[in-house]
């Protein structure tokens, strides 16, 4: 699953503007009648923000919860505190159950999840500036990828935002 969407992310989606993947999702969702939440760390809000943007969001979009601190993605998502210290809260296990624990929460149909290193501060060899983890859930399955962007703060949240919502449309699609 992997190497396929790592494919549909790099064909389909690099370079779409924040507003029009979200749209993109938008549609999906509005046409399978499919219901959405977020989980996000270090997009700060920024992909519920986006769906909200368009008229008839409310239709679909159940909400979100920004789990910036480690004590909220461990009491409010059920987060692993024990994956947190092993794994660093940017990583493969924590953003999977941040994805799974907002779908425990809202009893959406998807959700996706993010956490990673914005900047300009804050990164490791391990883990450098723009190092994001993004997973998506749909109760059944989840995919997670570890997308490397620059060193910019603003862009890496946007183009963390973007891939978030091709993420879902990856999810729903396969």
């Amino acid at each position: 699953m992997v190497f396929m969407l790592v494919d549909y992310l790099q064909t389909d989606c690099w370079g779409k503007t924040a507003p029009e993947a979200a749209k993109a999702v938008f549609d999906v969702m509005l046409e399978r009648g499919l219901s959405m939440a977020t989980a996000e760390s270090c997009t700060g809000g920024n992909i519920a923000h986006n769906i909200t943007l368009l008229p008839g969001s409310s239709d679909f979009f159940l909400g979100g919860v920004v789990s910036y601190a480690n004590s909220v993605k461990v009491n409010v998502l059920g987060v692993d505190a024990e994956a947190i210290e092993k794994y660093g809260a940017v990583s493969q296990p924590v953003v999977e159950q941040m994805a799974e624990g907002v779908l425990r929460l809202t009893h959406a149909d998807v959700t996706v999840a993010t956490s990673g290193v914005a900047g300009p501060g804050g990164g490791t060899p391990d883990k450098p500036v723009g190092t994001v983890w993004m997973a998506a859930s749909n109760g059944e399955k989840t995919i997670s990828h570890c997308f490397h962007f620059g060193t910019d703060r603003v862009e890496n949240i946007e183009k963390a935002t973007s891939m978030a919502f091709f993420m879902i449309k990856a999810l729903v699609d396969n």
